[in-house]
């Protein structure tokens, strides 16, 4: 069994990093034990207000000190993320009930991210010559300017790497963040903070306050430049609504209803015990998490049997070591959704194949992996987002009615297909109304992809992190054209009639030779 608490000095040490001025606290609770962790002190409006005028000043020397000492700084904090894992690791863990498997993944993403950043700034944000419309008479640059300061609002699920996935390109681009951590993750948003700042990063520069939602959230929308906001699809739109009353831009990752698609080309035992991950990792409590799986006919039972065999043979327990397969739900409050969603779902005929039952024995928050068949639309977990080890299974006939269960959704975040044949995958992948689509794998591909953009589509969000597209959302575009003198530009009206012949010309040519 794990300590139901950290060492009270590296806690203490932690809380004091807290951009917050007053008294009232909130008891945090450790998932697996049930204890309380630690008492954590809330922030106010006033407390953002002041953070963020510091962070403004602190953002004009990072931003004047270049790429090459920003690309040091954050290479040193990738660096110290590898050295104090261990520690990171029982962070992560104590506060989100997750196995050492499952955190790691959290670090391993972090530094992934950070390395990414630091390397490709440079290259993503340099000012660049973009074709004129008179090639010789005009000359046009764009380049790239930092918003000053970025407000990012991170959930409890994967404190660490989805902080950093925001957090780092803003500071890579030459910005300040000012981030408002989650209750239940703010050990472990702390301590990675402190990795950047014994890396090199003002401590100024990277506020960090936890509070009420509608008073710390809220005032980190008013005060900041741009938003990242990561959690429930209602919420994050008040904050996109609220955003855009300031004409500020905002990134929006919220729900999503995963599914997968196994083809009848699979072999079953193969993919069954690769789909196993997609659905438990955490829990299941991660954004692109797969929640509902379509499965064509001819493989369908194999797939069901061999899935279903690899789900009870989990190893499920509280542990600070790599023992275990799958850990905690993370509060009362998803262990009460979970048991909602499986309890409706048996009452209206669904059928349990495995798991639906709580673990108390284990931990307070213990839930087993559970398996559903037999899913109607009439059942809360059926288009609901579920967010915890639940999967609901259901066998299809034929591709394409895959395709159309798959894409009747309200959400469009990440999908999976299973298949014995990549280019299949590919023109399955192509169909799915969803920001990523994973083949043969759940959503690590896509999402260790730090390269490639990752985002949702319909209700599942707005905007995308990672990738180059992550970093020039943190930029004001710049334009600078100048008249190079080759050609007076037309002023009167004798000049205009002297130039259209000529300017006619030239647009025919530039279509015949294909030129944009």
């Amino acid at each position: 069994m794990p300590a139901s608490v950290l060492d009270r000095s590296l806690v203490a040490g932690l809380v004091a990093d807290l951009s917050v001025s007053g008294s009232s606290t909130v008891s945090v609770i450790a998932p697996f034990t049930g204890d309380v962790l630690h008492d954590l002190p809330q922030g106010t409006a006033s407390d953002v207000e002041d953070a963020a005028a510091a962070a403004r000043v602190a953002q004009r020397a990072w931003h004047a000190a270049g790429f090459a000492h920003r690309r040091r700084v954050l290479l040193a904090a990738h660096d110290r993320l590898l050295a104090d894992r261990e520690n990171l690791l029982d962070i992560l863990q104590t506060e989100t009930g997750k196995t050492r498997g499952q955190a790691f993944e959290e670090v391993f993403q972090g530094a992934s991210v950070t390395r990414y950043y630091a390397v490709a700034a440079r290259r993503i944000l340099k000012t660049r010559g973009r074709r004129a419309a008179i090639p010789t008479v005009v000359s046009t640059r764009v380049s790239y300017e930092p918003k000053s300061l970025i407000g990012v609002i991170t959930p409890w699920n994967y404190p660490l790497s989805l902080a950093l996935m925001d957090i780092v390109p803003a500071l890579a681009a030459g910005s300040a963040v000012v981030q408002k951590a989650d209750n239940q993750g703010a050990l472990s948003i702390l301590a990675t903070r402190r990795a950047f700042i014994d890396a090199g990063v003002p401590a100024a520069l990277w506020p960090v306050i936890a509070g009420d939602g509608a008073t710390v959230g809220n005032a980190i929308v008013d005060a900041c430049d741009y938003i990242c906001f990561t959690g429930s699809t209602p919420t994050g739109t008040a904050v996109g609504v609220r955003a855009a009353a300031r004409l500020i831009g905002a990134s929006l990752e919220l729900g999503g209803k995963n599914p997968m698609i196994v083809l009848d080309d699979v072999t079953p035992a193969i993919a069954a015990r690769k789909a196993v991950y997609a659905f438990y990792s955490s829990m299941g409590q991660l954004c692109v998490s797969i929640e509902r799986v379509y499965v064509q006919r001819a493989v369908a039972d194999a797939f069901i049997s061999a899935f279903t065999d690899r789900v009870r043979a989990l190893t499920q327990g509280p542990a600070l070591d790599y023992l275990t397969d799958v850990g905690s739900l993370t509060s009362a409050a998803q262990l009460e959704r979970v048991k909602g969603h499986v309890d409706d779902a048996v009452a209206k005929g669904a059928t349990v194949l495995a798991g639906g039952h709580a673990r108390p024995d284990l931990g307070p928050y213990f839930f087993e992996p559970t398996v559903l068949t037999g899913v109607t639309d009439d059942m809360a977990c059926a288009r609901n987002e579920t967010f915890g080890a639940v999967a609901a299974i259901t066998v299809v006939e034929t591709e394409a009615e895959a395709i159309a269960a798959a894409n009747d959704s309200e959400f469009g975040l990440n999908a999976s297909v299973f298949t014995g044949s990549i280019s299949r995958g590919r023109r399955v992948a192509d169909q799915l109304l969803t920001g990523s689509v994973n083949i043969n794998e759940g959503y690590r591909a896509s999402f260790s992809s730090v390269d490639a953009p990752m985002g949702g589509m319909k209700h599942s969000g707005l905007g995308r992190r990672n990738g180059p597209e992550g970093i020039l959302r943190f930029t004001n575009a710049r334009t600078v054209a100048n008249a190079t003198g080759v050609l007076s530009l037309p002023s009167t009206g004798p000049e205009w009639g002297r130039m259209t012949g000529l300017m006619i010309t030239l647009l025919r040519l530039l279509r015949g030779i294909g030129r944009a």
